[in-house]
């Protein structure tokens, strides 16, 4: 099992990539918004590949920018380190191999509760910064979309279940995992992101609607 930092070393490895990235976060998160927006209101080809770009560049950014450069003992083992490093650099590559395939494509659910639900979540997760800075953490410990890995994952989450279900299966599991299992408790109960809720529940929202479809679809219908 590995070790887990204190909330003291975890504060100031936060707060040293968030001032030494800036203004970074601020084009990562406008570009997601704009896209995101453009998507819901006139989904095409166009933005489909735009997306998947944004996602092969923030995903590879927060493997290497985050996990290998600026948060180096984050996870309390540069073996930790690797290994999330590893992952992002997967789904960041699946992301990349599909704006060749044209398999992933994004819009909003025609059902209309799946609908609603999905820009509630989406509206959330875009205000993950919010939500931090009325829980009272500083300015470059706020999270954004892009540029750190939760509310990334979040997003790529929702908009994935408006893919389902053409969804490249290997990148949607491993971002289950990484957004059910442990990173919200730990993040919640030890270090107090309370924002990461968000991630926790867009991940359960995911996970429910893989499993719808997985009934009502045949399994070679996913990637």
């Amino acid at each position: 099992m590995r070790q887990m930092i204190s909330v003291e070393e975890w504060r100031r490895i936060m707060n040293g990539y968030g001032a030494s990235i800036w203004p970074a976060q601020i084009v990562f998160f406008a570009a997601a918004i704009v896209l995101v927006v453009l998507t819901m209101l006139k989904p095409g080809r166009v933005l489909d590949i735009l997306i998947k770009l944004y996602f092969t560049v923030s995903f590879a950014w927060n493997g290497i920018m985050f996990y290998l450069i600026h948060a180096r003992g984050l996870t309390g083992s540069i073996y930790g380190n690797v290994l999330y490093c590893a992952i992002f650099m997967l789904v960041s590559a699946l992301f990349a191999v599909d704006i060749f395939r044209h398999r992933m494509s994004f819009s909003l659910p025609p059902a209309r509760a799946q609908k609603c639900v999905t820009i509630v979540l989406l509206v959330l997760i875009f205000c993950y910064p919010l939500i931090g800075k009325l829980l009272g953490h500083p300015a470059t410990r706020l999270l954004f979309p892009g540029a750190i890995g939760c509310p990334t994952t979040a997003l790529a989450l929702v908009l994935l279940t408006t893919s389902l279900p053409r969804v490249d299966r290997t990148a949607y599991i491993v971002l289950l995992l990484f957004a059910i299992p442990a990173t919200p408790f730990l993040q919640i109960a030890r270090y107090g992101v309370y924002e990461d809720g968000i991630m926790l529940v867009s991940g359960i929202y995911a996970l429910v609607m893989l499993i719808l479809y997985r009934r009502k679809r045949p399994a070679h219908a996913m990637t």
